[in-house]
Parts: C-alpha cells; sequence; structure tokens
C-alpha cells in the first residue's frame, strides 16, 4: 500500500509517517517507481506506536517494541527491552500518582483551615441565596405581564 492509504488506516498523517521513517522507527522501502510501499506488518508497527503515544509513552520508549515486533514476535510487548520501557513507565507514573496524592492532601486541608476560618468569622455564615431564584425574580421585574399592556 501506499503512504496515504497507510495513514488513513492508522487514524494519522503522510507527514506524521514521514517523520517516522526519519527516526527509524518505519521501514523506508520504495516501489520500482520510486512510491513508498508499505505492507500489514507496517500498519501493526503504527498501530503499536499510537497506542504506545495515547498511553503517553514518548516516540522514542516506543522503540523496543518497534524493534519487537521487527523481530519477528507476534506482540511488541513480549521482549525484555519492551517489558524494561514498561517498568520505567510505570514507576514514572507512580511518582506522578504519589506527587498527585500529595497535592490533594494539601488542597484538602487548605480547604479545612479556610472552612473553620470562615466559619468563626461569621457564625452561621451569610444567608444562603439562590441564584436560579434571584436571577428569575430580576426577570419577572423587568418583562411587562400580559396585562399591562391591555
Amino acid at each position: 500500500m501506499r503512504i496515504g492509504e497507510l495513514a488513513e488506516k492508522a487514524g494519522t498523517t503522510t507527514r506524521t509517517l514521514r517523520y517516522y521513517e526519519s527516526r527509524g522507527l518505519l521501514p523506508a522501502r520504495r516501489s520500482g517507481n520510486g512510491y513508498r510501499a508499505y505492507g500489514e506488518d507496517d500498519l501493526r508497527l503504527l498501530r503499536q506506536i499510537r497506542l504506545l503515544q495515547d498511553f503517553g509513552f514518548e516516540l522514542e520508549d516506543t522503540r523496543p517494541f518497534v524493534e519487537c515486533l521487527r523481530a519477528g514476535h507476534r506482540a511488541g510487548d513480549s521482549c525484555p527491552a519492551s517489558l524494561e520501557v514498561y517498568r520505567s513507565k510505570l514507576a514514572e507514573l507512580d511518582r506522578c500518582i504519589s506527587r498527585l496524592q500529595e497535592v490533594r492532601d494539601q488542597v484538602g486541608s487548605q480547604l479545612a483551615r479556610a472552612e473553620l476560618e470562615a466559619e468563626a468569622a461569621q457564625p452561621g455564615g451569610p444567608e444562603p441565596r439562590c441564584e436560579l431564584t434571584a436571577h428569575t425574580t430580576e426577570t419577572r421585574a423587568e418583562t411587562p405581564t400580559e396585562t399591562e399592556g391591555n
């Protein structure tokens, strides 16, 4: 298949495919007339790259998976280098989750402190106001009733 067809099947652009080719992730085979020629294996490579990128992997992180597929493995993640990339990504995600939990805890503490201070400053707090009711009352006051014009 030609580059446009491959791009369409992979859900990407020809520009992206040329970029992957320049990075050595997609083989650059040419047909007799000089056009790029691709097969179903190339589509598998692209799907693997796209899936990993959807998961947040950097393009270079996809290389071991691509190489694993090119080596003839059924799945791009059945090689030791691919497994190591998975381990590294999981460690990175764990660090992100840990940091987010710390931030969440801090924001929760700040909220609790602020609520206590607000309650102490105004026992009972301000009178609740229903924005919907206030808006409806204002609109009615501005709109003439049907009987006014008669």
